[in-house]
């Protein structure tokens, strides 16, 4: 089974905002394991900007849109791309593109964990391919109905089974 990375819309200003998100620092220290890990083994790396429209913080090309620093990603050697919707597939090639270099298993991280992650998680399994959800490697902040954890712990609980294999970044194996 040939697997990849996708890294969900870890950009300056959906990090940075005025909501941290939940556990941000070991988030983003685990995203960066799996990116060692990744290269390591050669496993193509995919990451994806959510792309607001003219105006916005999120624009195409503003400093807000950049992806973190801290990941280290390379244009040169990463498969960098960018959505609209919170489901990564949605009006992108990344489906074409994972089924052209025999990708099926997918290691899903990134935030937030109640909209593009989750989108993206059950759009990947509708899609025949096989989601891998990393359970300490995604994020949201709180919002005035929950806190954040719960979010998280709901979300891994929901997912896990029907619509993605949830493990920790410490079992993760390409």
């Amino acid at each position: 089974m040939s697997s990849a990375l996708l890294i969900i819309d870890m950009q300056v200003g959906l990090f940075n905002g005025p909501d941290a998100p939940h556990d941000g620092e070991r988030i983003v220290v685990n995203i960066q394991q799996l990116i060692g890990r990744a290269r390591g083994r050669k496993v193509p790396i995919y990451a994806v900007r959510h792309t607001g429209p003219q105006g916005s913080p999120i624009e195409a090309g503003s400093t807000f849109w950049q992806l973190l620093p801290a990941l280290e990603l390379n244009a040169s050697a990463d498969i960098l791309f960018d959505k609209r919707k919170p489901n990564a597939f949605y009006g992108t090639t990344l489906a074409e593109q994972l089924r052209t270099n025999g990708i099926n298993e997918l290691f899903i991280v990134g935030m937030k964990t109640q909209y593009c992650i989750d989108a993206t998680c059950r759009a990947a399994a509708d899609l025949g391919f096989n989601p891998v959800l990393i359970a300490d490697a995604h994020t949201c902040m709180d919002t005035p109905a929950l806190p954040a954890r719960t979010i998280i712990e709901h979300h891994n609980a929901t997912l896990n089974g029907a619509f993605a294999r949830v493990v920790n970044t410490a079992d993760v194996t390409f």
